[in-house]
């Protein structure tokens, strides 16, 4: 009769626990990283306005100032009047006096000449990601690295090739677990395969690995459907 071995035994469910929390923090930590990230832009930016606004209440009530000079107050503050600036820029811009102050800011940016390049190339890819290109769904399924596989994709621009006339459009497929990073294809519209996906059902796909995804969905064109 083969004796037992405890120490195996502890050694296989520590490497299985071990490799269960790490699965378990993944998800917390980007999500960590990502807002920490967001907060700290904020603090940054928001913490000189901070710093002006506490120096006359020092000087009128020293008092007061005993806590408001505290670091966690002044960057929790920061974070308020940024979001609070931020809000009120977007109701700004989105009347038509905004407007024109923007258009006004654009055309003095556009006469910068390095700097133009940099706040057009953003400018027209925030755009793109607000408007859904023309006569295409804005998430699709592409034959990605390999003809047998799909990948996700946002349609980002639809051009014509100019020998053919064919239409093309300008894919942008993320990757997993970090969406930010990813390759921009070009291909066919004939050969996109269109969903029903919102961009956060898109995204939220795509960053949990397809853990969060639909029961069903469309993965062949209805020519490929109709073939097979």
């Amino acid at each position: 009769m083969k004796a037992s071995h405890p120490k195996k035994g502890l050694s296989t469910n520590a490497q299985r626990y071990i490799f269960t929390g790490i699965l378990t923090a993944i998800p917390l930590w980007i999500t960590w990283v990502f807002f920490e990230f967001i907060l700290g832009q904020l603090t940054k930016v928001g913490l000189p306005w901070v710093q002006a606004l506490v120096k006359p209440i020092e000087a009128q009530w020293p008092n007061l100032s005993r806590w408001i000079t505290e670091g966690w107050f002044q960057n929790l503050l920061a974070i308020a009047i940024m979001l609070v600036g931020l809000y009120l820029l977007g109701w700004i811009t989105s009347r038509v006096i905004g407007r024109k102050l923007l258009n006004l800011v654009d055309s003095i940016i556009q006469r910068i000449p390095l700097v133009k390049k940099v706040y057009g190339a953003t400018k027209q890819l925030v755009t793109a990601i607000q408007e859904r290109p023309e006569g295409v769904d804005r998430v699709v399924l592409i034959e990605f690295p390999s003809p047998e596989m799909k990948a996700v994709g946002f349609v980002m621009r639809v051009m014509k090739d100019e020998r053919s006339g064919e239409d093309v459009a300008a894919v942008y497929v993320p990757t997993t677990p970090n969406p930010t990073s990813g390759y921009l294809e070009i291909v066919p519209v004939s050969k996109l395969v269109e969903t029903d996906w919102s961009m956060d059902e898109a995204m939220t796909f795509v960053i949990s690995g397809g853990a969060v995804a639909p029961d069903s969905f469309r993965y062949s064109r209805t020519e490929e459907a109709d073939e097979t």
